[in-house]
């Protein structure tokens, strides 16, 4: 697997993380400096949510006292799941993990074929020879929820091409559903999971952005909103079996909080590539490009907390993908499906790289160090 941050990297950024420390039992709050991983977790802030609540997060990281622990690239080689060893998690804790879906053109006329298609991959590739591309030129430039959007939503009406996934990529409200419980979020180099009964099913390579109770967006980092197409495809639905099972929600390597050198508009920026490599041959790549979201950053934000909503500890938000593979694997005409030990890449520059092997969810260890554990485990060490 690619190593999460190149030497550049580790160097330029203010970042914030977890590992899984043998010490204490327990996660710890790390940073990175001259390329090792320092323990920063302290009482002050025992939580990367606590960090993220305060006014300037960079500044207490770059500022906190810290105990080494090892060179990065030696803990980031380390298995993962290992109880005696240290090993990165995922980093965020107390956040509750949401998703935005249907936010970029392409990844939208997908959705639409998987709706037609009811799920089934033979289906799809017809479906999207007849109508992908008449769909995808007229959402070009679309902005959600303007009059030029409705005007477009009674045309494809009337031509029979309206969908519930339309509804929510031109329409005014944003689709955000809670795609993972908190803590269950898996991290660089762990096993992320497909439930046995998908047939049909990818990875999406996402932006994540960290937000803290105030509403604030305070640092990005990458994501893989593993996906069952076939199962979302039945039924709309079915969405959380889809989306929330063993292991499906990969976030990494680390936050990149925000400084003076890094904000909102470099990720706005952000060019996400992914690559795809099985134990059979099989590549794919792709790449996505931030510019090309048809809803700002920040109004899916604002649509996923406020008066309406609030989150006390914070949440990490998938902002969404473009991309959605096609290209066949096996059969000509079925296109792209997982395989069991497909490693999967995502990177972006100045946000590293998340590298995670496909496995059964039901074959995963596991999860079991839940928020009861977490607080057990904070306040053995004196932490709360």
């Amino acid at each position: 697997m690619k190593a999460p941050l190149s030497p550049t990297e580790q160097a330029n950024g203010t970042w914030l993380g977890r590992v899984w420390n043998p010490t204490v039992q327990g996660p710890s709050v790390v940073t990175i400096r001259d390329g090792a991983l320092l323990d920063i977790t302290a009482k002050t802030a025992p939580t990367v949510a606590a960090i993220l609540d305060q006014d300037h997060p960079a500044r207490y990281v770059q500022a906190a006292p810290g105990k080494p622990l090892g060179s990065l690239d030696a803990i980031a080689a380390n298995p993962v799941g290992d109880l005696h060893k240290l090993h990165l998690l995922a980093p965020c804790d107390l956040h509750v993990i949401k998703a935005a879906g249907v936010t970029f053109a392409k990844s939208m006329v997908e959705r639409v074929i998987e709706e037609r298609a009811a799920g089934d991959l033979k289906a799809a590739d017809a479906i999207r020879t007849r109508i992908g591309d008449s769909i995808g030129h007229s959402l070009a430039n679309i902005v959600p929820g303007s009059d030029q959007a409705a005007a477009l939503k009674q045309t494809l009406i009337a031509e029979g091409l309206w969908s519930q996934y339309l509804e929510v990529g031109i329409g005014p409200d944003a689709e955000v559903f809670t795609k993972a419980p908190v803590l269950a979020a898996v991290g660089y180099g762990a096993d992320v999971g497909l439930h046995p009964m998908s047939t049909w099913n990818n990875p999406e390579p996402e932006v994540v952005v960290a937000v803290n109770a105030q509403g604030k967006v305070q640092g990005a980092c990458l994501g893989n909103d593993v996906n069952l197409r076939d199962v979302e495809g039945r039924s709309a639905l079915l969405l959380s079996k889809a989306k929330d099972n063993n292991a499906s929600a990969a976030i990494g390597p680390f936050i990149r909080l925000f400084d003076a050198d890094f904000g909102l508009p470099d990720v706005e920026r952000i060019e996400v590539s992914m690559a795809v490599s099985g134990e059979d041959g099989f590549t794919l790549s792709g790449r996505s490009n931030m510019s090309e979201i048809s809803r700002p950053v920040l109004e899916i934000v604002r649509q996923t907390i406020g008066q309406h909503h609030q989150y006390p500890d914070g949440f990490m938000l998938y902002t969404g993908t473009m991309f959605a593979p096609t290209k066949d694997r096996d059969t000509p005409g079925e296109g792209f499906t997982h395989k069991l030990g497909d490693i999967v890449e995502i990177s972006a520059p100045g946000l590293g790289t998340l590298a995670n092997r496909v496995q059964d969810a039901t074959a995963i260890a596991p999860w079991r160090f839940g928020l009861r554990q977490f607080m057990q485990n904070l306040a053995q060490r004196g932490l709360i």
